[in-house]
């Protein structure tokens, strides 16, 4: 009798156990799976990383982390519409985190959803008030959906934050020219010391009325810069001319430049900037083209 019982008991927690086991092999194995997807990421390797996440995913549909991971290496390689798909379901998991809602916000811009992105850029300042005040990304969202006094607001409290950004004073420039004028975003720049990024204080004498176009581009060359270098500087050039020229209503000169910028691409949020911008003036001189009558 005693060892019917015992036999049976053991058999029940036989049962359990079988039951359980998988359940805890596969975070084992998930968390496993994404230090090595990690890995082949800060190797380059991100066919591997993408794959070694995507199993971490498959062993728990419900690990945060192997999302977040897959979501930021499409994110890098500008797969965009994978990377929102990752974030929204990194929101969905953990609706309470900030940084979630930041990511999404950020994948969304890069996909043109520029309202869409400011919502998820205030989510993420609800949640998180220490965002508020550096969030430049939210500034130039807020100029893209044409909310100018919002933008300046915002970039105006980024200068507590950093007070010699020759980028942060110039996206306050553009959105002080859609509600006061070039004139007055001219003469009431921010004030920058010494950005040491060239030619950022050539952009910034530009953008103030003391500096030309040629100035910037005579900058770039300066000092025998080496490739990478001078990719660098010629991106960014080619960027700040081409948001002058669109500040200044020359459309024609703003698209040849920002198109020149597109082509340069670098590994930083500002060149999905340049790309979206890109394809807002692409279109608009599409229409443009349309609304000429046949000659």
């Amino acid at each position: 009798m005693h060892r019917r019982v015992l036999l049976a008991a053991l058999a029940v927690g036989l049962m359990c156990a079988l039951l359980i086991l998988p359940s805890a092999c596969n975070g084992a194995d998930a968390e496993a799976l994404v230090k090595e997807a990690r890995e082949a990421a800060a190797n380059q390797d991100y066919d591997r990383a993408i794959q070694l996440a995507s199993d971490a995913i498959q062993a728990n549909p419900k690990f945060a982390v192997a999302f977040r991971l897959r979501g930021s290496i499409f994110a890098t390689q500008r797969k965009h519409k994978e990377a929102l798909a990752d974030f929204t379901r990194l929101v969905e998991l953990e609706p309470q985190n900030a940084d979630h809602y930041d990511r999404r916000g950020s994948a969304l811009f890069c996909l043109g959803m520029v309202q869409e992105s400011i919502a998820d850029f205030d989510r993420a300042i609800e949640l998180d008030r220490r965002l508020e005040k550096q969030h430049w990304k939210r500034g130039i969202a807020y100029y893209y959906a044409g909310e100018f006094e919002k933008g300046q607001k915002q970039f105006e409290a980024y200068q507590t934050v950093d007070d010699n950004d020759v980028e942060n004073a110039v996206w306050r420039y553009l959105c002080m020219c859609g509600t006061a004028g070039r004139q007055r975003a001219a003469a009431e720049i921010l004030k920058i010391k010494n950005d040491t990024r060239v030619p950022m204080m050539q952009v910034y004498d530009l953008y103030r009325g003391a500096a030309r176009p040629d100035d910037v581009l005579a900058a770039v060359k300066r000092d025998d810069p080496g490739e990478d270098e001078l990719h660098q500087r010629l991106f960014y050039a080619h960027l700040y001319l081409g948001l002058y020229y669109d500040a200044s209503g020359e459309k024609r000169k703003a698209l040849e430049e920002m198109e020149k910028a597109d082509k340069l691409v670098i590994g930083h949020y500002m060149w999905d900037v340049a790309h979206v911008h890109a394809e807002r003036l692409r279109k608009d001189a599409q229409g443009d083209a349309k609304d000429k009558p046949n000659e």
